[in-house]
């Protein structure tokens, strides 16, 4: 069973909404490859620019400016207007950086945070992964899958 199944299949009628960044829609190809997924995974918002960020998800300009988009305060905000946005029990955010550069504030590449909310509001975590674009977005998706499992 892949961990995407488990995530839909540990919902058990409640509903997941995601908001991705760097990740640009990989945690909902991943669920939506399940069968019966759609019971239960609302969708999902690709927020890659700051400006959709705050109109879609409603982050907040000072939030960025203060924080930047890649830190747990945005993931947070993410998630928790990802929730909202698409009426969801819990939704599931990521935003970092997969590279090949590092950001202004100077995270490296690698750098992740994944957001979780629920009716109890919103927790984010870091992560620092290692490789490729593409390793660094794998492990981001497995991340944020675990972070459902581990919060639902």
């Amino acid at each position: 069973m892949t961990k995407a199944s488990k995530v839909i299949e540990a919902l058990h009628g409640k509903s997941l909404a995601t908001a991705e960044s760097c990740t640009g829609g990989l945690i909902g190809s991943a669920l939506t490859a399940v069968a019966g997924a759609s019971s239960v995974y609302k969708g999902g918002i690709v927020s890659y620019q700051n400006e959709i960020k705050q109109r879609l998800l409603g982050v907040d300009a000072a939030v960025l400016r203060a924080f930047g988009a890649i830190s747990a305060q945005v993931a947070m905000d993410m998630a928790a207007g990802a929730r909202k946005a698409l009426d969801a029990d819990y939704a599931v955010s990521v935003t970092g950086l997969a590279g090949p550069g590092g950001d202004e504030i100077g995270n490296p590449v690698g750098t992740v945070f994944i957001g979780f909310a629920d009716e109890d509001g919103a927790v984010a975590e870091k992560f620092l992964f290692s490789g490729d674009r593409d390793t660094v977005r794998s492990q981001a998706v497995d991340a944020a899958l675990e972070m459902i499992l581990k919060h639902i």
